[in-house]
């Protein structure tokens, strides 16, 4: 409804004025009644029904163990990792983006709001005309001229009697604090991929390193060959089979050089830079220090990973959303009114008798919409329990993503335990079998077996530093990163 009021303040006009304690006392009531307005219909957000377990399969805990840090990248000790971290955070523009939004949503917040607030107008006017001087026979008569002044303020407010403007008030700011949560997904995602792309680049660097050492061992073994081929000692097979050898670990490097590339480029899209702009030094997987990290309690989850707190925000929107549509069934009553001064002469035209005032109330109740409100009513009830089930299946996959990153984290781990075995092991067979190769004691085919052997577990090892490292980011991701758990509120919302 609205409800419209002078340009001038009711208090200062003078009190002789008819009607003005009635007008006085009308306002008083519907204060009473706009302040318990938007209670008749409240909505609850329906429960999900989740069974929350006591702790996570694939972890052990204790009391002592606490969610991630909030700068959680620098628990790898990394100074380049962390520099590149907190310029992405600056300027990266997917996270930009998502920032535009949720500031684009608080406006949307604030227009909503307004309906539950008097929109207030003041209105000044001087009206000059002037009639016709001619008679209906011709003769002239003599025009008169007429100044008409004006001053008047205007107010209309709907009495919210049944919250349709309050639940719309509240649709729109969870909808803004769902767009805030969707900043902190947005962030948590782009931080996640810094780490990754940046372990890439150190993985790519670390095999690159590997296969030029590899080559220079396969060439050391190509020219001792060749002289048990001038020796009389070898054969051409030998020479051929190594020169595979060989030649087998320098094509692994393009491929290599490649993933280094694209990791770097990605680094810099990331942070907003084109590629010519941006050098990584990098170094090695073996500089990096794999923090350790507690999943704290699965309760905590709910309250820690952004994506769950807004699919929570969205839910409670649509629930919102539902008590808007119940109250489009009701009746709807409107209040306008209108006071102020108005003269012939602007010396008199603030004095008793040149006031005016109006009030004038309507009730609207929809009695026939071809099923259009009705229609409203159930999709918004239907929008509500998708979203509920969007939501519980958002904290289930929130539990298997936790679980998925600690089993990854246990079995990365014993894999880059045992593969560190299968390096030694290979290593000292190989020098053992170049050791005999120069004697003249070795068979080639086992030099060749010992060396493929050692190659491919050197870079294998890599991988799988590679996999624990991305392990633990997946894990801090599942966790819901370093995001602080807040719930912040539209800026100016109601």
């Amino acid at each position: 409804m609205s409800l419209r009021f002078g340009d001038v303040a009711l208090e200062r006009l003078p009190a002789a004025i008819p009607g003005v304690d009635r007008v006085a006392k009308w306002l008083a009531v519907l204060g009473i009644v706009a302040g318990s307005a938007g209670c008749v219909l409240t909505q609850d957000i329906p429960d999900p029904a989740l069974d929350i377990p006591d702790g996570y399969k694939a972890a052990r805990l204790t009391k002592a163990d606490a969610p991630p840090t909030l700068d959680w990248w620098r628990g790898f000790r990394s100074r380049e990792l962390t520099e590149l971290m907190e310029e992405a955070q600056k300027v990266n523009l997917d996270i930009a983006a998502a920032v535009a939004r949720f500031i684009q949503a608080d406006a949307q917040a604030r227009i909503a709001g307004a309906a539950l607030l008097p929109n207030v107008n003041g209105n000044g006017s001087e009206a000059y005309s002037r009639t016709s001087g001619s008679s209906a026979s011709g003769l002239s008569i003599g025009g008169r001229e007429v100044v008409n002044y004006s001053a008047s303020f205007s107010a209309s407010y709907e009495l919210d009697f049944w919250g349709k403007n309050r639940d719309a008030a509240q649709v729109a700011e969870e909808t803004a604090i769902a767009n805030r949560f969707d900043r902190d997904v947005v962030a948590l995602t782009t931080l996640t991929s810094v780490a990754n792309a940046y372990f890439q680049v150190l993985a790519s660097q670390d095999r690159i390193r590997t296969a030029q050492q590899n080559i220079a061992s396969a060439t050391r073994i190509l020219e001792a060959i060749k002289d048990r081929f001038k020796a009389g000692t070898g054969t051409d097979l030998d020479v051929a089979q190594q020169e595979s050898v060989l030649a087998n670990q320098k094509a692994l490097i393009p491929p290599l050089r490649q993933t280094l590339a694209q990791n770097v480029y990605a680094l810099a899209t990331l942070v907003s830079r084109p590629p010519e702009s941006l050098h990584v030094t990098g170094g090695s997987l073996n500089q990096v220090s794999p923090p350790r990290v507690t999943p704290g309690l699965p309760s905590e989850l709910l309250t820690q990973r952004p994506d769950i707190r807004r699919q929570e925000a969205q839910l409670a929107s649509a629930t919102a959303n539902v008590g808007n549509a119940r109250a489009q069934f009701f009746p709807s009553i409107q209040l306008t009114g209108q006071g102020g001064y108005q003269s012939s002469s602007l010396v008199s035209l603030f004095q008793p008798h040149a006031a005016f005032f109006s009030l004038v109330g309507s009730l609207t109740q929809p009695i026939f919409d071809g099923g259009r409100i009705l229609g409203n009513f159930e999709f918004t009830k239907a929008r509500q329990d998708e979203l509920l089930q969007t939501y519980r299946k958002t904290v289930v996959s929130a539990f298997a993503d936790v679980d998925n990153a600690l089993v990854s984290i246990r079995e990365t781990s014993a894999k880059l335990r045992l593969q560190r075995e299968v390096v030694a092991a290979s290593r000292r067979a190989f020098q053992l079998a170049e050791q005999q190769l120069r004697a003249g004691t070795a068979d080639i085919v086992t030099v060749l077996n010992t060396q493929l052997t050692l190659f491919q577990a050197e870079d294998s090892l890599w991988q799988a530093q590679l996999a624990r490292l991305l392990a633990v980011v997946s894990l801090y991701q599942a966790l819901g990163g370093g995001w602080e758990p807040r719930m912040e509120r539209p800026v100016n919302a109601l």
